[in-house]
């Protein structure tokens, strides 16, 4: 919002020269302009808003019921305020997670809900710190941003560096401050162990039941405990300054984790260890208003996600919510009632494409899964840098792994569901019991109904959007009309759920005018595999497409059928595609579904001649894994 004075005469009142005028301060939307220059006289009684935020951790806290969690200062400030029971993360990964929450948009729905993606934000869509600054807040963010998107503008805050404080704002300034720990960030495991004695026991944690019991997994847990008692640490710390300054009474603090980790099949992954997150707001007696409980201490079980943080930071400023923002505010006057659900998205992770949509409600998740053909733990350099990680691919590999731990190896379902409050590790898939028809059912359509709603860009390729992105922003691309989403989740259905019989639909598809029905169509038939046969002379036309992300799944389905050096030909001439996003889709599929033969290592070696400076992570990655591999 930005503030316009509106200066109105009276009149003349006795002597000519005396002129009465009443300065009133009107609050006017605006709504994809940047935040004035002169923002609005401070308001006293504005509260200061403090941010603490710590990186990879699902609630692993004693205030959540961790036994063996060590967490004083959290836990205290849990029964200094209120504690959200079912707070998650949009996306189970920090960019397009940190994308969601500036914006108050779903990186799904701007285009940037991967993993480090650049394209740019709509100039409709502003970010918090402007809206606050336009009332007067000093802004400082201490100092990790990584939003995913390409247009930053410079000065978003008022300071953001290692050095940024709320201490430095003018005298009486109130402030919004973000500071941000990497303590339980995934890199901690990736630190070198030299086995030193652990604060926490590694033969008391409790695994997860998809996790082999392996020396490496229990230390990597144990070190995980220690990082998250390092990180309350960093939290007492924080609100010991806050208290010594003085401000403690004036300051909202909210804590929470930009989503889960860090263990294998938590972080990148749409499960509860994902995406679920602490979530702690102290309110001070001042601003008693906002309390969301009668009294401190409460545990809340709305349903929160990190969407919904820009809209309650307008709500309890006192600011008018645009239409818009896509989360709802869960404090202030403009809370608005308990939401049914919340929603999250996964897409390429790193080097590793894939797509995934979830809904939660107080009691089931379900998962679509979009790319059924890809196995869960598909190698990500990143990731498999965790010794626990490494354990358990070798465990898989020498057999000693019992069928839940093995299906992290695997290729998904395409539909996942599951009662988490009976199954709160998420292993017991009820998807095709028929005594939960009903509940998959009203899923599977409030994923589609959130989809449409929220102009869904997940199913364009990414290839697509970076030739869409040198036009304009993937928002503005969604809501122009350009593609239906009613449409490409028909298509992807198709895809999904084809048999047999679905082959010639699928083929007439793959000559669409639109580039993404047949990159789906071809995506459809290469799910089908042996059963698309009928499909190959359409696909050796479509692996000519002149889009390549639509070559590439064509070529890939077509190796499946047996066409090999006429798919892998393909697949290996796209790794001359000046696109870095086009040449991983290749490897991808080469890597996935073509057997190692001489050609593939050499294209591989060439590849990495022209890496030797390292100039693209997920390319060395890649081929690096490919040429490794056995």
């Amino acid at each position: 919002m930005s503030g316009k004075i509106m200066v109105i005469k009276i009149g003349k009142m006795m002597r000519k020269n005396l002129l009465v005028l009443l300065s009133i301060a009107v609050l006017t939307p605006c709504i994809g302009k940047a935040a004035p220059d002169n923002p609005l006289p401070v308001q006293q009684d504005l509260p200061n808003i403090l941010w603490l935020t710590s990186e990879d951790n699902s609630p692993l806290l004693g205030c959540y019921g961790d036994p063996l969690a060590t967490s004083p200062n959290l836990d205290r400030l849990a029964k200094q305020g209120f504690l959200y029971t079912h707070a998650y993360a949009n996306a189970p990964v920090c960019a397009p997670s940190r994308n969601t929450i500036i914006t108050g948009v779903y990186a799904s729905s701007s285009g940037n809900e991967n993993m480090r993606s650049f394209y740019s934000k709509s100039e409709m869509v502003r970010l918090l710190p402007a809206y606050l600054k336009s009332i007067g807040y000093y802004c400082s963010n201490n100092d990790k941003k990584d939003y995913n998107f390409s247009n930053v503008d410079p000065n978003a805050w008022d300071e953001s560096s290692k050095t940024a404080h709320y201490k430095n704002r003018k005298p009486g300034q109130p402030f919004f401050a973000v500071f941000n720990t990497l303590i339980t960030h995934e890199s901690y495991l990736h630190k070198r162990d030299t086995g030193q004695k652990l604060n926490h026991d590694a033969a008391a944690v409790k695994l997860a039941p998809y996790h082999p019991d392996t020396k490496e997994m229990r230390r990597d847990y144990a070190r995980f405990y220690d990082a998250i008692e390092s990180m309350d640490k960093w939290v007492g710390a924080k609100l010991k300054e806050l208290d010594d300054a003085g401000l403690t009474e004036n300051t909202i603090v909210i804590y929470y984790g930009d989503h889960g980790g860090i263990i294998g099949r938590s972080k990148r992954f749409l499960y509860e260890t994902g995406t679920r997150i602490p979530l702690i707001i102290r309110i001070p007696q001042k601003f008693k208003n906002l309390y969301p409980a009668a009294n401190p201490g409460a545990k809340l079980n709305r349903l929160v996600s990190l969407a919904d943080l820009l809209p309650t930071m307008l709500s309890i400023t006192g600011q008018s919510i645009p239409a818009y923002l896509q989360g709802e505010a869960f404090l202030g006057p403009k809370k608005t009632a308990d939401p049914e659900y919340v929603h999250m998205f996964r897409a390429r992770m790193d080097e590793r494409i894939d797509l995934s949509r979830a809904v939660r409600d107080k009691q089931y998740r379900y998962i679509r899964n979009y790319m059924p053909n890809r196995i869960y733990g598909q190698y990500i350099d990143y990731l498999w840098k965790a010794p626990s990680m490494r354990s358990w691919e070798q465990a898989y590999l020498n057999g000693a792994c019992n069928e839940i731990q093995s299906r992290f190896f695997q290729t998904k379902p395409v539909e996942e569901l599951y009662d988490t409050e009976q199954d709160p590790w998420e292993v017991n898939n009820l998807a095709n019991d028929p005594a939960y028809k009903n509940v998959l059912e009203r899923m599977r359509n409030e994923n589609n109904r959130w989809m449409k709603a929220t102009f869904d860009a997940g199913f364009i390729p990414e290839g697509v959007k970076e030739e869409i992105s040198k036009k304009t922003s993937l928002y503005d691309y969604m809501r122009s009309g350009a593609q239906s989403v009613d449409q490409l989740i028909k298509v992807s259905d198709l895809a999904n759920f084809a048999t047999a019989k679905d082959v010639p639909k699928l083929v007439q598809y793959l000559s669409d005018k639109n580039a993404v029905i047949r990159y789906w169509a071809a995506n459809g038939l290469l799910q089908l595999g042996d059963k698309a046969g009928a499909a190959i002379p359409a696909l050796k036309k479509a692996v000519t497409d002149e889009t390549p992300d639509v070559a590439i799944a064509a070529a890939e389905a077509l190796y499946r059928l047996g066409h090999q050096k006429e798919g892998l030909d393909v697949l290996l001439m796209a790794l001359n595609n000046p696109s870095v996003i086009v040449r991983v889709h290749a490897m991808n599929a080469i890597d996935n579904s073509c057997k190692r033969n001489e050609k593939i290592r050499e294209a591989m070696a060439k590849v990495l001649a022209g890496q030797e400076e390292k100039k693209n992570d997920y390319i060395f990655n890649m081929a690096t894994w490919i040429l490794n591999k056995p």
